[in-house]
């Protein structure tokens, strides 16, 4: 495991700072909604312990990860019925290891372009707002 610049990782705390925004706990990652919600349903998913890449996991957890990434992607498929979901591993600004799962849909102002290709004014929405569409989610989990 690589453990480099933990103390500085906005990710490692994320799971305690953005509790209002968990949706569920997995073995090996923790799934939260999005704070910005310009891209309704967007989420993060990562690892419980600060690890930058990939291949500094053993198979059997990298397995297991991506088992979590996939089960975390079809979930918000489900409870949102986007036309496609992105997937983002980028860790450039925050290395450890995470995925933007991002679902989109043909009418959404920057389709198809990526996520990133322009900045946009983040959507922040009530916290009722919020916790519904964690539930949406986290209801979708219960049932795959």
């Amino acid at each position: 495991m690589h453990v480099d610049n933990k103390l500085s990782c906005p990710i490692c705390n994320r799971w305690e700072e953005d509790a209002d925004l968990r949706i569920a706990s997995f073995e090996y990652s923790y799934l939260i909604l999005n704070r910005d919600q310009f891209f309704p349903g967007y989420c993060l998913l990562f690892t419980k312990e600060h690890i930058t890449e990939l291949f500094h996991l053993d198979k059997v957890v990298r397995q297991g990860l991506f088992e979590e990434v996939t089960r975390a992607a079809s979930a918000i498929a489900n409870a949102f019925k986007p036309d496609k979901i992105n997937y983002e591993l980028l860790g450039n600004m925050a290395p450890h290891i995470h995925w933007h799962l991002i679902p989109r849909f043909s009418t959404d102002p920057l389709w198809p372009r990526p996520v990133w290709a322009e900045p946009h004014a983040d959507t922040t929405l009530t916290q009722e707002a919020y916790t519904k569409q964690c539930d949406l989610i986290r209801n979708a989990l219960e049932i795959i």
